[in-house]
């Protein structure tokens, strides 16, 4: 058992190196001529209450990314401990999180992931998270599919 943990953990942390390998920032992505074909913004940290810090950031970056190019799919993968603000358990708790990523999701079309893996070893299944989250197999796989398909990376904190 322990050795298959091992085996998950450093797995995860080789894909997780990987991703920041690609990363940009949103001024990159403004000054470009074209549109890129998609942002993924990675939000992986363990500090408290990062999220309700780290979303209106982003949902700005949103905004001006999409007033530059306005058909942009844009997606928000959070696979630290962060994801757990956004248990449907924590609604009343972190309510600021909970209310800008369902306007994200339900208003601005982003798609917004945590890691159903890191989820797990906390004891916690996908129906724990609210229907406006997507439980992805893990954070660092769907990231790398994001980038696969051509979207830019952004990873925080800055």
């Amino acid at each position: 058992m322990q050795h298959s943990l091992f085996k998950i953990l450093t797995l995860s942390l080789t894909l997780l190196s990987c991703t920041s390998a690609w990363s940009t920032d949103v001024e990159t992505l403004l000054a470009g001529k074209q549109a890129p074909y998609g942002v993924v913004f990675e939000i992986v940290s363990g500090e408290p209450g990062i999220l309700k810090k780290l979303l209106p950031e982003i949902k700005a970056d949103i905004k001006k990314l999409r007033d530059r190019f306005p058909e942009l799919p844009v997606a928000i993968v959070t696979h630290g401990n962060e994801q757990f603000a956004l248990l449907t358990e924590n609604r009343s708790s972190e309510t600021v999180a909970h209310s800008l990523v369902e306007e994200l999701v339900k208003s601005n079309d982003v798609d917004v992931h945590v890691c159903g893996t890191h989820a797990q070893w906390k004891n916690k299944a996908p129906e724990d998270f609210p229907d406006y989250v997507n439980v992805s197999a893990t954070g660092p796989a769907q990231i790398k599919d994001y980038v696969a398909l051509g979207y830019e990376l952004i990873t925080l904190p800055w």
